[in-house]
């Protein structure tokens, strides 16, 4: 997996990181039981302080996209969870909002939604 990270953008740092893992989890790049860079290793990859790495990897496990122990950072296997279904509905109408009011027809907008979220499909194991 290969992440990037832009120094100089107004998205802060560990929050790049937490979407790029999660955009690697959905896309199928990471899976159950891949490991993630050592906070340090990432860190000093990137010449930015572990603890921004540390702050990406805590949101991660708070939302039980990854187990943290000793031996590093692992991505689990995502359940079936609607309780996070009020914050990312408020967070893609904000996105919305935003593509409407700078001009995009809703058929542009449902077609990119499209595109984008099969980039992401990937079969489950637990999907009959």
């Amino acid at each position: 997996m290969i992440l990037n990270v832009d120094l100089g953008g107004t998205v802060p740092l560990y929050q790049q990181l937490r979407d790029q893992v999660v955009e690697a989890i959905a896309s199928g790049v990471l899976t159950d039981g891949s490991p993630l860079p050592a906070t340090r290793t990432l860190a000093a990859d990137f010449g930015i302080n572990f603890h921004t790495v540390n702050k990406a990897y805590d949101l991660l496990r708070q939302e039980g996209l990854i187990r943290l122990s000793r031996a590093g950072a692992v991505v689990t296997t995502a359940t079936a969870d609607h309780s996070f279904a009020p914050e990312w509905t408020a967070r893609v109408r904000t996105v919305l909002a935003e593509a409407v009011a700078r001009g995009l027809p809703p058929e542009e907008v449902l077609r990119t939604c499209r595109s984008v979220l099969e980039q992401f499909a990937t079969p489950r194991e637990d999907t009959p």
